[in-house]
């Protein structure tokens, strides 16, 4: 198989799932599917001409702003409260981005293994928990109840982080933040440099698998850096994850080996700083008592 057809695949793969996602969650909107299938057609065209390197780009270009259309039309719904999730119907959010986009830095097979294995185990666990929790109440048999709240802790701490991950990365990122975020590293740590050292030397060190994460904390009224052992070990309660860097084994090892450091300091290449900055701007408008 070409590469033109390979990538003309991977497009194909990724407007699948966008479709599933779409009909999980009811959006319907006509002209989001009309752009959708003009995608879809477009990219099948350019394929019987043999693409370019500027047409995969501009292809990008137009998957990013499909992916964008979708977000404004989910938080459309959920500011009308028609997004809360029914018990046991999480559902795996697509990636914003073709499996291979994040290349070199991360591998088009690694992407595909994480999300669509690892990261869906963690939705399936979280609603089988959901649904053994909801039949103890009904029958009133708690035995196993330690059980499940252990399982909803991790796979639902799971399943939340990995949704984070993806939206934090994009294809071209990396670089540093501006505005009003890259402000609030330097103040609370220094400089972007340090900052940046900090996170990196704190997922380097996460004992066994988990986490490094950014994270806002209302009441401190700053930013800090945290390790999470598993997805929920080691956490912070009343802190607001701004960042996250996934250093479990799956998200590097086909890839990088044991070298997790090495994966750590390339994965600063695809930083989705945008993205992170927006969230830090939301989570800013949480205040508590300062304690």
């Amino acid at each position: 198989m070409s590469d033109v057809r390979e990538y003309v695949k991977e497009v194909s793969d990724w407007i699948d799932e966008i479709m599933i996602y779409l009909e999980k969650i009811d959006i319907k909107d006509s002209r989001l599917l009309s752009n959708i299938e003009r995608l879809s057609q477009w990219t099948k065209d350019l394929d019987e001409e043999e693409m370019d390197y500027d047409d995969m780009v501009v292809i990008e270009e137009e998957m990013s702003r499909v992916y964008g259309e979708i977000e404004e039309i989910a938080l459309e719904l959920r500011s009308k409260d028609r997004q809360s999730v029914p018990i046991g119907k999480h559902t795996l959010p697509p990636l914003p981005y073709a499996y291979e986009a994040l290349e070199p830095t991360i591998s088009r097979e690694i992407m595909r293994l994480h999300h669509d294995k690892h990261h869906q185990s963690y939705v399936d666990g979280l609603n089988k928990a959901e649904l053994m929790m909801e039949k103890a109440r009904e029958t009133k048999d708690y035995a196993l109840l330690k059980h499940w709240e252990k399982e909803a802790a991790f796979h639902g701490s799971g399943h939340y982080l990995h949704t984070l991950f993806w939206e934090e990365m994009t294809p071209g990122g990396g670089g540093q933040p501006k505005g009003d975020i890259l402000k609030q590293i330097e103040k609370d740590f220094g400089s972007f440099t340090a900052f940046k050292s900090h996170f990196s030397e704190a997922a380097k060190q996460v004992e066994g698998v988990g986490w490094a994460i950014l994270v806002w904390a209302p009441r401190a009224r700053r930013l800090e850096i945290l390790q999470s052992e598993l997805h929920m070990v080691l956490t912070q309660w009343d802190t607001i994850p701004i960042l996250v860097l996934d250093v479990w084994e799956h998200a590097y090892y086909l890839q990088y080996k044991n070298e997790r450091a090495s994966y750590v300091d390339k994965w600063w290449d695809v930083v989705n700083w945008p993205q992170t900055a927006a969230r830090f701007s939301e989570a800013k408008k949480l205040i508590w008592k300062k304690q």
